[in-house]
């Protein structure tokens, strides 16, 4: 569909079919074949590949063909007629026939493949639309599967497609009891109302700036595709949806805010790789922000850190009630103008590096203070002030781990911290709480601690101090 842009004249030819030469003979009567039998199974594929190459010429520059369904663009009236003549005559040559009442000839607008093209854009066939309309709510698992295969057929036009179908996706797993609550008819009717109302998708031009914008959620994630129109506003290039599997669903806000940006830069890699002017990326996560500049990442960021690379982007920060994602990105006629610059949450001085080694300085000197008073670690500190060189072959194992340097207790080139309720709080909110940090999840938060510091039973410390955080549970 990406050739299709500046076309303004279409036409569409769709072949016979060729049902009678798969008749065979009984002692009975001629039978027909409704599906391709075995032995013409490949028929299809080899058709492609067939017409592709009598149509080599004119193939995306002219034509788009899809099996037995060619269809014809130009951007002016000359030029479409000698295209079409072109296309018949080759038509004639290789003895293949079309039928007359579905031909269309020199329209402005036409359907193809279940899609309305426009000379601005796509839109969705109305009658695809009115099969969703009146589809009934499915009694079994069967039943189901249709509706959300006709469904995921048309996700292209359809925002958050997989955040509304969730519930209906959860009842097709075998595993799964046959339920039909309100949970899931609310789910059917929003996603009948979503495909219904389907905004118009303009086409997408390489010489104009793009604007993604990303809302990941518990479960799933969607994005949107915009570019500037002549309008002045933003208009839908393509929606994408996809649900969160396996580890990803137990990802905290900031990686699946990252996470939701990387997979719509995949998605839509034949449009943004190579772009000239930067793609535009709303976020409503002001420290995603600031995460192009960090130098220090763990091994997945790293990873994801490589595959942005790959992208000329700006990541604009735009806060959660200004984006109007359901209104404005659900219907044509209400997209909005991008605000009028950015809005600062919290003060610049926050995210300053310098704020955060003065921060561990400090904790530091209150460790090193705090060593003394930790009766655990009495015997540790005496074979090091005292008796190191003359302990025995004992004490050297059980304490070859440690070590002492600058006033500080190392295990493993870890700190100790010492058994001081005061300063593991401290820690927490400097690697947890801090705005710096975001509030990540209970791994994230341990594998931040982890990198400099180590207490006996850090782990479920650290874990209840998350699950136990007010900002979390409220967010």
């Amino acid at each position: 569909m990406l050739k299709l842009r500046g076309a303004k004249i279409f036409s569409a030819l769709d072949m016979r079919w060729d049902v009678p030469k798969t008749a065979f003979h009984t002692k009975y009567r001629l039978f027909e074949t409704k599906v391709m039998p075995f032995g013409l199974t490949n028929a299809p594929a080899y058709f492609q590949h067939w017409v592709n190459s009598i149509f080599h010429d004119m193939l995306d520059a002219s034509i788009v063909i899809y099996l037995d369904n060619i269809l014809i663009f130009s951007k002016n009236e000359e030029e479409h007629t000698q295209h079409v003549e072109e296309v018949l005559k080759c038509l004639q040559d290789n003895q293949l026939f079309c039928k007359a009442s579905k031909c269309f000839f020199h329209r402005q607008e036409l359907s193809y493949l279940g899609i309305r093209v426009l000379v601005d854009g796509f839109l969705l066939d109305p009658i695809k639309i009115q099969a969703v309309q009146e589809w009934p709510a499915p009694t079994n698992r069967k039943e189901l599967q249709s509706f959300l295969g006709l469904a995921k057929f048309l996700h292209r036009f359809a925002k958050d497609f997989s955040k509304i179908a969730q519930p209906l996706n959860n009842l097709i797993s075998p595993s799964a009891d046959w339920k039909w609550n309100n949970c899931e008819q609310e789910s059917f009717e929003e996603l009948k109302r979503v495909i219904t109302e389907a905004p118009v998708l303009a086409h997408a031009d390489p010489s104009r700036t793009y604007y993604l914008e990303t809302d990941p959620s518990g479960t799933a994630m969607g994005a949107v595709l915009s570019q500037r129109q002549e309008d002045g506003r933003l208009h839908p290039v393509s929606f994408m949806s996809e649900s969160f599997k396996g580890v990803e669903l137990n990802w905290d806000t900031h990686d699946k805010e990252l996470h939701a940006i990387i997979r719509a830069l995949e998605f839509w890699r034949i449009y943004l790789e190579g772009t000239n002017e930067p793609i535009i990326v709303f976020t409503d996560h002001r420290n995603l922000k600031y995460w192009q500049t960090n130098t220090t990442f763990n091994r997945r960021h790293a990873r994801w850190h490589l595959l942005l690379a790959g992208y000329n982007f700006r990541i604009h920060y735009r806060p959660g009630k200004q984006s109007n994602k359901p209104n404005a990105l659900s219907r044509f006629s209400d997209h909005l103008d991008i605000p009028p610059g950015e809005q600062i949450m919290l003060p610049v001085e926050i995210f300053a590096n310098a704020a955060y080694i003065d921060t561990e300085s400090h904790l530091q000197t209150l460790i090193e203070g705090a060593l003394d008073k930790d009766k655990d670690l009495e015997e540790i500190l005496h074979y090091f002030q005292v008796k190191q060189e003359n302990a025995g072959i004992t004490l050297w194992r059980t304490f070859k781990d440690y070590h002492m340097e600058a006033g500080l207790l190392f295990y493993q080139n870890k700190i100790v911290v010492p058994n001081d309720e005061d300063i593991k709080l401290r820690l927490l909110y400097l690697h947890h709480n801090n705005p710096i940090a975001g509030h990540p999840g209970r791994q994230r938060t341990l594998e931040l601690v982890t990198q400099h510091y180590w207490w006996p039973g850090m782990r479920s410390y650290v874990y209840n101090h998350v699950d136990s955080c007010e900002e979390c549970q409220r967010a």
